[in-house]
C-alpha cells in the first residue's frame, strides 16, 4: 500500500505539470525517433555493403590456397581434385545455408590492341553460375554478358574499352604467365561492355569463361577461388567453422569468411558503425540531459511540497524515491512513444528503402566495393530490446541525482519556501 502511494504521488507530479513534461517528453519523443530511424538505415545500409561486396568479391564463404590470398598468382591454385573435394563437402556442409556457388580463376596480365596496352585483372568464370551469383551483369552498358557456349569472348569495363579503343565486337589480345611459366596470349572478342561505381574496376577487371582462361593458362580443371554465397551473413561465422573442422587435413586448402577475404570492406563497416555509435552516443547523452533537466527543475521548484510530505510522514528515502519513480514514468512513456514513432515512421515511408541513385547512378564504392544506390531499413528484434534497454537505464541514471537531492531536503527550511 505505501507503495502504491508513492507510484501515485509521482504520477500526479507528472500530471500536474503538464507542460514541462509535454515539453521533455517530446524532445525525448524526438531523439528516440531519430535513434530508431539512423540504426535500422545503418543496419539496413550495412546489409546492401556486405551483400554487394561479396556477390562482387569472394562470396561469404571463401576457399583458397592458403598462400592464394597474399599473393594473388596462378601457382597458388587449388587442382581439379581439389576442387572437386572442396565443392562436394561445401556443398554438403552448407546445404541449408547455401544459395549458390562459383568458381574462378584469376591471374594479372595485359590486354592489348593497336591502340595501347592495360594492366588488367582476368577472372574466368562460369557464365551460368557468375550470373546468378555477382550482380555485374546488372551494369550492362552495350552488349550482352557472357553465355554458356562462349570461348573467345570477354566481358570489359567501358574505361578499359575507351583506353583499347574497342567496342561490342571488337578483337584484342590477354596476355599472360601461364602455368606452365610461359607467357602466352589469347585472342578475344568483346561480348559486352559494364560500366559500375568504380572507376579502378571499369578500367581493371575481364571476364573470360573459364574454360578458355583453364585451357589458355593450362590449368585443366582448376580454380584459384571456390565463392560460396549463403541466405545471410549472419551464418558466415558458423559456416567457416563447420568447414574448417571438415577440411582441417588438407593443407593445400583455406577456408576464409567475408571479413578475411574482402578487409577492406570489413574494415570500412568497422569505421563507418564507430561513427554511428559515436552520434548515438551523443543523442543519447542529449537524452539523458533532458531527463535530468526535468526531473531536477521539478526538484528546486517543490521543496516545500517535499517538507509537507515528509511532515505528514514520509521518510527522506521515500521522498526521494517519488522524484525517482517520476524520472522512470517519464522515461517510460517517452521510450515507447518514441521507438514506436521511429518504427511507424521508418516502415511507413521507406520499407520499400531509400533511392540514392540521385547521387549514385551507377552504385558507388564502399570499401572496395560497390554498393547499390537503393538502401532498405532493417528491423531487428534485438535492436528494438537493446535500445528499450538503454533507454531505461539513461533514465534510471538521470533520476538518481535529483532524487538523492530531494531525500537529503531539510525539513523546517523546506517549509521556508514559498510554492
Amino acid at each position: 500500500m505505501r507503495l502504491m502511494v508513492l507510484l501515485k504521488l509521482a504520477m500526479r507530479s507528472v500530471g500536474r505539470n503538464v507542460r514541462r513534461s509535454i515539453l521533455t517528453s517530446l524532445a525525448m519523443v524526438l531523439g528516440l525517433a531519430l535513434l530508431v530511424f539512423s540504426r535500422s538505415l545503418a543496419e539496413g545500409a550495412y546489409d546492401e555493403m556486405i551483400d554487394s561486396g561479396v556477390r562482387m568479391g569472394s562470396g561469404h564463404i571463401a576457399i583458397q590456397n592458403p598462400e592464394y590470398l597474399a599473393s594473388r598468382k596462378l601457382e597458388y591454385r587449388l587442382e581439379e581434385k581439389l576442387v572437386n573435394l572442396a565443392s562436394e563437402m561445401t556443398q554438403d556442409v552448407l546445404k541449408e545455408s547455401l544459395v549458390t556457388w562459383v568458381p574462378r580463376l584469376s591471374v594479372d596480365g595485359l590486354a592489348s590492341s593497336t591502340a595501347a596496352a592495360v594492366p588488367v585483372r582476368i577472372e574466368g568464370v562460369d557464365p551460368d553460375r557468375e550470373r546468378t551469383f555477382s550482380n555485374i551483369e546488372s551494369h550492362l552498358k552495350d552488349g550482352r554478358y557472357l553465355e554458356t557456349g562462349d570461348r573467345l569472348h570477354a566481358y570489359i569495363g567501358t574505361e578499359l574499352a575507351q583506353r583499347l579503343d574497342v567496342q561490342v565486337g571488337s578483337r584484342f589480345v590477354l596476355t599472360a604467365q601461364t602455368a606452365t611459366g610461359d607467357v602466352e596470349g589469347q585472342l578475344v572478342r568483346v561480348a559486352g561492355i559494364f560500366q559500375t561505381g568504380i572507376p579502378e574496376v571499369n578500367q581493371s577487371l575481364i571476364h573470360i569463361p573459364i574454360n578458355t582462361a583453364r585451357e589458355w593458362l593450362h590449368t585443366p580443371g582448376a580454380a584459384s577461388t571456390l565463392a560460396f554465397l549463403l541466405k545471410g551473413a549472419e551464418l558466415t561465422n558458423i559456416g567457416v567453422e563447420t568447414l574448417q573442422l571438415k577440411l582441417e587435413n588438407e593443407r593445400k586448402i583455406r577456408v576464409l569468411g567475408w571479413q578475411e577475404s574482402s578487409p577492406e570492406l570489413a574494415a570500412a563497416i568497422r569505421l563507418d558503425s564507430t561513427g554511428n555509435y559515436i552520434f548515438h552516443s551523443i543523442l543519447l547523452a542529449i537524452i539523458a540531459l533532458a531527463i535530468l533537466n526535468a526531473v531536477m527543475i521539478s526538484v528546486l521548484g517543490r521543496r516545500r511540497e517535499f517538507g509537507v510530505l515528509q511532515a505528514m510522514g514520509l521518510t527522506g528515502v521515500e521522498t526521494g524515491f517519488v522524484v525517482f519513480l517520476e524520472g522512470l514514468f517519464l522515461t517510460f512513456i517517452s521510450g515507447v512513444a518514441g521507438i514506436s514513432a521511429g518504427l511507424l515512421f521508418t516502415w511507413g515511408l521507406f520499407r520499400d528503402g531509400l533511392d540514392f541513385s540521385i547521387f549514385m547512378e551507377d552504385g558507388m564504392e564502399f570499401g572496395g566495393q560497390i554498393m547499390e544506390p537503393i538502401i532498405i531499413p532493417r528491423f531487428s528484434v534485438e535492436q528494438i530490446l537493446i535500445s528499450t534497454l538503454v533507454i531505461l537505464s539513461i533514465g534510471t541514471i538521470s533520476s538518481l541525482y535529483p532524487a538523492l537531492r530531494a531525500s537529503k531536503l531539510d525539513v523546517a527550511e523546506a517549509m521556508k519556501f514559498e510554492q
